[in-house]
């Protein structure tokens, strides 16, 4: 049985490896990838945002950056977070002319606009984009904190996603699903199948009726067509190509490539048909073109919370830790090890207190 601190490890490591891998071809064609390298199969140095710097291989990008301060929050506070925790965070480590390096600029809106003394909950009412990947590739750390209890994730999905979207935005939902399959996957005996069935169950969590959105609500439709391609296919890429039948071109509009429903089910896909290994996951999605990046860390993040680290080759961990240990733009340098068990130290405080609380009010004749 994987231990559950390695499949912390696990989600961590893939979610940073196929961060790091899938940055250099971010935004590229599945030709183009194909062209250049054949099969993208290793970590390579890259070039990303005015102002540009030359990224050692290994280094991670903005979804890695927000999923930091995720991180960040719960390992402080020992517990599950709100987004006004999530804010503090933000508000104190920071800065807009560091943060131009590394991440998106509506990420250094969002900070200004809570100096400013935006409330948490007004932050997501802000963003034009109501179905961006930002949230869904970057919050494993809210399924962790909640392994095993995949409404519990889903809860905090949408509790800290009001920073990044209106609450009744497809995007929340689409990660809610996400990190409650993350937390199934944390389970004993969770299996590729346990995980799926969670990420269906959660496809109709939080629609709301009457929401401007119910018009075009596709969550669960786009689900099972994802789902439908991985069981009809063997071959990744060839689940790739059928893929593209649906998602190809939009580059008319911003952030066209980083829709959070095509980027989920995908991943999901991605994740059933490799039947949960991190490592192919990662590789696949990689190759798959469009928004990479964010694609090999939602396969390969579930992928690594369900198989732990084995299969996820060590010197692309000691690349990964050797970039963030020398990134002068990031906002936390802890290594994937000591991100992952620290979390996994904040849910055995979480344990801890539950245990204490169940046991206070267990007294006998105390509840009667």
């Amino acid at each position: 049985m994987t231990t559950l601190r390695d499949k912390f490890r696990g989600c961590i490591a893939a979610s940073w490896i196929g961060s790091a891998m899938g940055a250099p071809v971010e935004g590229w064609s599945r030709e183009r990838i194909q062209e250049t390298y054949g099969y993208l199969d290793r970590l390579l140095p890259y070039r990303h945002y005015p102002p540009e710097w030359e990224r050692p291989a290994g280094t991670t990008e903005d979804g890695i950056e927000r999923q930091r301060l995720i991180a960040t929050a719960i390992i402080e506070k020992q517990d599950r977070i709100l987004a006004l925790d999530l804010v503090a965070v933000w508000l104190r480590d920071l800065d807009p002319e560091t943060m131009a390096h590394k991440q998106e600029p509506f990420d250094r809106s969002l900070l200004e606009m809570a100096r400013a003394g935006v409330p948490p909950a007004e932050l997501g009412r802000m963003w034009l984009h109501p179905n961006q990947i930002s949230l869904g590739r970057a919050s494993h750390p809210l399924g962790l904190i909640n392994a095993a209890d995949p409404r519990a994730a889903a809860d905090d999905t949408h509790e800290v996603g009001q920073l990044y979207a209106v609450r009744a935005a497809p995007a929340l939902r689409w990660a809610s699903l996400y990190n409650a399959a993350v937390a199934e996957a944390c389970a004993p005996r969770a299996t590729v199948e346990s995980v799926i069935e969670v990420a269906r169950r959660f496809a109709g969590y939080r629609a709301e009726a009457g929401s401007i959105y119910t018009q075009y609500d596709s969550v669960e439709r786009l689900l099972n067509h994802a789902l439908d391609l991985a069981a009809k296919h063997t071959d990744p890429m060839a689940m790739r190509d059928e893929f593209y039948l649906l998602y190809e071109g939009g580059s008319h509009f911003v952030y066209s490539m980083s829709d959070a429903g095509e980027i989920i089910s995908k991943g999901l896909a991605i994740f059933s048909l490799t039947r949960g290994d991190p490592r192919q996951a990662m590789l696949a999605a990689v190759n798959f073109g469009r928004d990479t990046d964010c694609l090999a860390a939602v396969a390969g993040g579930l992928s690594g919370a369900l198989s732990g680290m084995s299969g996820i080759p060590p010197e692309w961990v000691a690349q990964v830790n050797e970039a963030t240990r020398a990134d002068p733009y990031t906002n936390s340098r802890r290594t994937i090890e000591e991100t992952a068990d620290a979390l996994f130290a904040a849910f055995l405080a979480r344990r801890r207190r539950l245990s204490e609380y169940l046991e206070a009010t267990g007294a006998p004749g105390f509840l009667a």
